[in-house]
């Protein structure tokens, strides 16, 4: 795998970036927004960054490898809120509904 990346760099640059933004989006994003040309500068210096990963991942480190379990374990994350919220959500209307039928 880590050939056919070395050999496809637009490919595996892509991969990267996307994979970059997506970590930034779910992890780093504050809750404001930011001004549009500070977003700019942000996403600019992100596809800078993207091209140092391109690169030491056509140096035969696992950086595409290890972004993919970042956005793995954050998916599941999301996964283990999802399912508590649920369950709370659950526990916390049932013993309405008990006191209702008394």
């Amino acid at each position: 795998m880590q050939h056919w990346f070395a050999n496809h760099p637009v490919i595996s640059y892509v991969i990267i970036l996307v994979l970059v933004f997506f970590v930034y989006n779910k992890v780093f994003r504050v809750g404001q927004k930011l001004p549009l040309l500070k977003e700019v500068i942000l996403y600019v210096l992100m596809a800078i960054g993207s091209f140092l990963l391109l690169i030491f991942q056509i140096d035969k480190l696992p950086i595409i490898q290890c972004l993919l379990v970042a956005v793995i374990l954050m998916l599941m994350v999301r996964i283990r809120y999802f399912v508590e919220g649920r369950r709370n959500k659950g526990q916390n209307s049932a013993p309405i509904a008990k006191d209702k039928m008394q």
